[in-house]
């Protein structure tokens, strides 16, 4: 399934020799959301008439010579980002008819580089699952495969990139959200460093973890839009003041690295075996590039999963507060007082995925259970993220799986348990706050993508793309 275009590169060569325009190219997109969005439930909304308009203005300033670096990018949003003026619903009943009042940092600052925004992806409600059949309007399906998965919550988005409905996506990953769609779906998906873009005007899971990042077919155009929507924001207390490097134009390689892989994930039991042959094969890749690849032991790795949860539903359960059916959203008609409005709205509005973690993380910041759970876990994560630090500055890179697994069935995994504990490899660099980004790594007997995974050391973007850069090439050229 190669898409037509592949990277900002290929497309901006094509607009420089006029063979196209943006008004071809969106006609273009909108074309193939016609064809399969009703099979694959890819866009809630689609802007046609505004992406079309947009792409007229950019053809403009093309002529002009004023457009922006991201001229020609067409580029869908995962329906938890504030663009002002369209609806944001978080993939939720609660927020029915929530159209947002304000545009976030990173949208903003992607369409001040002329980039044309064409819809609205379906996504596990308010980010909350790992196979984007959590939504309030329906599954995601794989374009590879209706009957699989697409992985979550940024499940909209891979989708929307890998069956060619729009260049890029910009999803956003909490404890894997970006990269494991990305594994599942046979595209790119970066999680930067916590704090490097701002988290102005995306609707928060859980504050200390959640991160917008973009999903693509190449490591080029990863960069340039991580370049474009990092960097401080006086709306976002949290954002990182560091200044932001050039992506785009640091994808040049060193000739050695240092690598860890973790042997007790590769040697995991249920890691898929096409999964550890996968990452067994770009290992001795490695070493046969002249890397220093090494076995590292990762004590932590069971513990990861329960802090996670643990942390991010306590979290949840104080984000959620907020929708109670008085301010805005859905209001149950069927209320008597505040207090059934409260609890009617909340009842009728939040999905079964959203109340049941709303109950754990309710639960464990009880008095009675404080300590004993929400503490502990962050004593945890800290462990965790020093552990991570220790051998982030021992190696350049840490690699592992993204997933133990490829896509699986949907509606095969019925017990909430096997699937938060298909997030095993991906919370890591969410619990220690690091950038991790998954990449195409082959496929299984059944056609299905793989995904590998690659861990750096905090704001060390530029080093993580440019390596990643090296593994994707033979990829792209099949």
């Amino acid at each position: 399934m190669k898409p037509q275009y592949s990277s900002l590169a290929e497309i901006q060569r094509e607009l420089a020799a006029g063979t196209t325009s943006c008004r071809q190219l969106v006609a273009y997109y909108l074309d193939n959301i016609e064809r399969r969005n009703d099979e694959l439930n890819v866009f809630l909304e689609v802007w046609a008439d505004e992406a079309r308009q947009q792409a007229q203005a950019v053809d403009e300033k093309l002529a002009a010579g004023t457009a922006g670096k991201l001229a020609g990018m067409v580029i869908g949003l995962k329906d938890v980002l504030a663009y002002q003026g369209h609806s944001l619903q978080s993939s939720s009943r609660i927020l029915d008819g929530f159209k947002s009042l304000f545009t976030g940092t990173a949208v903003g600052r992607l369409l001040a580089e002329d980039a044309i925004f064409i819809g609205r992806q379906n996504c596990d409600e308010f980010a909350m699952g790992g196979s984007n059949e959590n939504s309030a309007f329906g599954p995601v399906r794989n374009a590879q495969d209706p009957s699989r998965v697409p992985g979550g919550s940024s499940g909209g988005s891979a989708v929307a990139v890998q069956a060619d409905m729009c260049l890029a996506s910009i999803g956003s990953d909490t404890g894997g959200s970006v990269r494991q769609p990305a594994a599942f779906c046979g595209v790119i998906g970066l999680k930067p460093t916590y704090s490097r873009i701002s988290r102005y005007g995306l609707v928060a899971f859980a504050s200390s973890f959640d991160q917008i990042g973009p999903i693509t077919h190449s490591v080029s155009d990863a960069a340039l839009l991580l370049e474009v929507m990092a960097g401080p924001d006086g709306l976002d207390s949290t954002a990182s003041e560091a200044p932001v490097p050039a992506y785009s134009e640091l994808l040049t390689p060193a000739p050695q690295y240092r690598i860890g892989y973790l042997a007790n994930a590769v040697n995991r039991a249920g890691l898929q075996p096409e999964v550890h042959e996968a990452l067994e094969n770009t290992l001795e890749t490695l070493r046969g590039h002249g890397h220093v690849v090494e076995a590292v032991d990762f004590p932590l790795l069971d513990e990861m999963i329960p802090t996670y949860y643990i942390l991010t539903t306590a979290e949840a359960s104080s984000n959620l507060s907020r929708f109670d059916g008085v301010k805005y959203g859905y209001r149950a008609p069927d209320a008597t007082d505040l207090e059934s409005l409260y609890k009617k709205t909340r009842a009728q509005g939040f999905g079964p995925e959203v109340q049941r973690r709303i109950m754990l993380g309710t639960f464990v910041l009880s008095a009675s259970y404080y300590d004993a759970y929400y503490t502990k876990a962050q004593r945890v994560r800290r462990l965790i993220k020093e552990k991570t630090n220790e051998l982030l500055r021992q190696y350049d890179f840490l690699v592992l799986p993204t997933t133990p697994t490829t896509a699986f069935k949907l509606g095969e995994k019925q017990d909430p348990v096997s699937m938060y504990l298909a997030d095993i490899f991906t919370v890591q660099a969410s619990l220690a706050g690091v950038p991790a980004i998954s990449i195409p790594a082959g496929t299984d007997a059944a056609g299905m993508p793989i995904g590998l995974q690659i861990l750096s050391g905090d704001f060390r973007e530029a080093d993580l793309l440019a390596f990643a850069g090296t593994l994707t090439e033979p990829v792209a050229a099949n």
